[in-house]
Formats: structure tokens, C-alpha cells, sequence
């Protein structure tokens, strides 16, 4: 028996970051959105555990783990059942690209994993595990739109209504999160301890009005990561010179994305970006958490 759970890529629409506690993380008070952008996380039971990772030709995989410290591998772990699994990723989610794919695998392999066992634990138990194995994951499971706080891992889902077409381009070569924090805190010593609160993006959600929206989305690593990566800087001007409403760094990057005021609008962007960048992904939000899949 083999079960499939399919997980989305996420954005963050609000990104506050706070400064760095004393236990290395940093307080976060943030708007996700799941996009339909996925990973395939197939988990049955087997004699070894063994992992297997598929994806087309724009996603380097030699970057994710093929062993037990892969996310997912380490879902199963979590859940501490015993058996051995053979867990196999069909992956569409950039690779270290802010938009948080390692998450969507181990949402998607706790869930799977449940499933198989046949184990029907209540959510909480589920996202308890979820924070333990990192700060996006809880929100991989829930999906949709959510409001994130302490590390990120403590969501609280939003009603939203709307429907959001954004455009995605990763890059062909990641960005490590930890060297996009530190850099954040050299550029922002004296950060306060409490991050900016996302009081007009969640308007702005209320509205439905994607030009609202786009003046109220907010990434405080946009600048590290920009600092960082010049090269980020110059797509977002390219993007919204293409027709985009505004683009952003999506979570800790180097995947650029854009809100479009619509459908049309967002196949428009990724018909102009098309003409110098090998990959452009449209996709709407928000999508659900973490399924199985029939």
C-alpha cells in the first residue's frame, strides 16, 4: 500500500523579522499563502528505509538530502513507528528557494505517514511534530492563507477570499537562509525584538484587491537577500516593468515572485520574463494544506 500526499510551495506576504533571541532564532510575525506549486510525497512501508527525489530538468536536486537527514526521512522518524518506508519526491517546489519545498516533504511525509499507519492522530499532534522538525512546516500542513508568529511555526489560518495569481522564477543556484539572517542582522543591529505587524496586508486581504495587496506586501530579508544577490534586484524591476502590480523576494529567497491582477495579467508577465529568464512558473493562491491524494 502506498500512500501519496501532495504539499504546496508557500509565499510569504508579510515578512517581519525581529532581532535574534537568545536561542538563535529570530521572532517572526508573518503572512504565508500556499500556491499551487507542489511536491508528490509517496511513503509505503519496505524492508530499508530508501529515498528517491524526481523533478524536471530546472530543479538541481543534487542539493536535497538522499539520505535520513532529508526532511522527510526525518517526518518518519518523528513519528517513531518502527516500520522502515520507501519515500519517494516528485518535486515541482525551487530547491533552497524561499518557498519553503523541504517543508512541504515533511508535512507531506508526516501526513502520508499517519495515513498508511492508518493512525488518525488529532491535527494538534500532527503540528507538534511539524514544529519540531522546522519553523514553515506547521503552515505546510494547514495551507490556505495563515498568520505565522513565534518562529514562524505558530499559524493561525486567515479568511481569504480572494483569488491571487503570482508568478514565480527560482534560480539556478539557492540561497542558504542562515547566511540571508546573518546578514540581516549586520544590516539591522538594532532591529526591535518585536517584528512589524502585518495589520495592512490582512486589510488588504479583506479587501480582494490585488493593487491593495501589492502595496501592503512586506519582506524584511528582501533587502539581505538583495545585498546578497544583486542580480534579485534587477528581476523584481524587470517583473514589474513587465506588467507585474510588485514583485518581492519570496521568504528568505532567491526565488522572485509577482502579483498580478489577474489571471491574464499573470500569463502577460510570464510571457515578457519568459524573453530572458529560462523559467517562469504562474500559480494561484491560495491552495489547500497538505492531502492526500486519491
Amino acid at each position: 500500500m502506498t500512500i501519496t500526499v501532495r504539499a504546496a510551495a508557500k509565499i510569504n506576504l508579510h515578512l517581519g523579522v525581529g532581532r535574534v533571541r537568545d536561542d538563535g532564532f529570530h521572532p517572526l510575525d508573518t503572512v504565508y499563502q500556499a500556491v499551487s506549486l507542489y511536491d508528490d510525497v509517496a511513503v509505503s512501508v519496505a524492508d530499508a528505509d530508501v529515498l528517491s527525489v524526481e523533478a524536471p530538468p530546472y530543479i538541481d536536486v543534487e542539493g536535497v538530502p538522499a539520505d535520513g537527514t532529508n526532511i522527510a526521512m526525518r517526518a518518519l522518524a518523528e513519528a517513531a513507528c518502527g516500520e522502515r518506508h520507501l519515500v519517494q519526491i516528485g518535486k515541482q517546489i525551487p530547491v533552497a528557494g524561499g518557498m519553503a519545498g523541504g517543508s512541504a516533504d515533511g508535512a507531506a511525509a508526516l501526513l502520508a505517514h499517519d495515513r498508511l499507519h492508518d493512525l488518525r492522530q488529532p491535527d494538534d499532534a500532527l503540528l507538534a511534530q511539524a514544529a519540531r522538525l522546522g519553523s514553515d512546516v506547521p503552515f505546510s500542513l494547514v495551507g490556505g492563507t495563515a498568520r505565522g508568529r513565534g518562529r514562524g511555526e505558530v499559524v493561525e489560518p486567515i479568511e481569504d477570499h480572494g483569488s491571487w495569481w503570482w508568478v514565480a522564477v527560482p534560480s539556478d543556484v539557492g540561497l542558504s537562509t542562515p547566511a540571508v539572517y546573518r546578514h540581516f542582522d549586520e544590516l539591522f543591529p538594532d532591529a526591535p525584538e518585536q517584528p512589524a505587524e502585518p495589520r495592512e496586508l490582512l486589510a488588504a486581504l479583506a479587501s480582494r484587491e490585488p493593487v491593495r495587496l501589492a502595496r501592503a506586501l512586506h519582506n524584511d530579508l528582501q533587502e539581505p537577500a538583495i545585498d546578497l544577490r544583486p542580480e534579485l534586484g534587477t528581476l523584481i524591476e524587470r517583473g514589474e516593468s513587465e506588467g507585474a502590480l510588485r514583485g518581492l523576494v519570496s521568504g528568505s529567497g532567491p526565488t522572485c515572485v509577482f502579483l498580478c491582477d489577474s489571471q491574464e495579467g499573470a500569463m502577460a508577465v510570464v510571457a515578457g520574463l519568459s524573453e530572458s529568464y529560462d523559467v517562469v512558473l504562474p500559480a494561484v493562491g491560495p491552495v489547500a494544506g497538505a492531502h492526500v491524494l486519491p
